[in-house]
């Protein structure tokens, strides 16, 4: 019986966090119906997990009757985020010793980029970007990477939520443009954002594939030092280390 009951009790818990990453998935926010169409899960099974989320802070009703990610999620965001970060921080490191270049880490959060974890380069030119700021998606290299995870549909989703705003000259700004170019990073495994979002700066960019959170990690500088010849050089040393960092990151998760 104790054992049917434990067992019971890590279904509701795993069925609960799938409706949790149904609404961030959507952006935060979904009507009944839709996370029934989403998650698979029989309605009375959905009221029932709800209701404990709503109660404990983690979904909130809005006026609209849609559900939406709670505010108890936020400090539990933000504190996994800076934990996150400081297991970074020596792969981050090894990126600076190797290329010479700031090296940033990323997660996609409510639609944005945000920063987590960076480690500067020893120039006296150097990008510096504050940990926790939110950038666009669409004109970063961080958030092509993590673009690149999501499918298409998703992707526009998102855009459709956000907009693409033109940062500098060279922002791509059409959706149809955008998708192309993140098959291309699929196929590859690196994005550049070619002074998409600042004039001067280049940035390359890679999935952390295979980790227990999207994730995407950065080398950026000045277009002059980051030129197109280094994408070649730079991006394996970015896919060794990011493929380094997925396995640290599962070795800190099922510890």
């Amino acid at each position: 019986m104790q054992t049917t009951q434990r067992a019971s009790g890590v279904q509701s818990i795993d069925r609960a966090l799938q409706l949790l990453e149904h609404l961030a998935d959507a952006g935060g926010a979904l009507r009944l119906a839709e996370l029934e169409a989403a998650s698979g899960l029989p309605l009375p099974t959905i009221h029932r997990l709800l209701k404990s989320l709503v109660h404990n802070g983690c979904v909130r009703q809005d006026p609209t009757r849609r559900y939406t990610l709670g505010p108890r999620l936020i400090r539990l965001g933000e504190t996994a985020g800076r934990e996150l970060g400081s297991w970074a921080k020596p792969r981050l490191a090894e990126m600076v010793a190797e290329i010479g270049e700031t090296a940033n880490m990323a997660l996609l959060e409510a639609d944005a980029v945000v920063y987590v974890a960076q480690v500067p380069s020893a120039h006296s030119m150097r990008m510096f970007t504050e940990v926790g700021r939110r950038v666009p998606a669409h004109c970063t290299g961080v958030g092509k990477a993590l673009l690149s995870q999501l499918d298409d549909r998703q992707v526009l989703e998102l855009l459709r939520r956000t907009g693409m705003a033109s940062q500098t000259p060279r922002t791509v700004t059409d959706p149809a443009a955008l998708l192309a170019e993140l098959n291309e990073v699929r196929d590859q495994g690196w994005a550049v954002d070619n002074a998409e979002q600042e004039v001067g700066v280049r940035c390359i960019a890679v999935p952390v594939t295979g980790a227990p959170t999207q994730a995407a990690l950065s080398v950026s500088g000045p277009s002059g030092r980051i030129t197109v010849g280094r994408i070649a050089e730079i991006a394996p040393i970015l896919q060794r280390i990011a493929k380094g960092l997925a396995s640290d990151l599962h070795g800190e998760a099922y510890a």
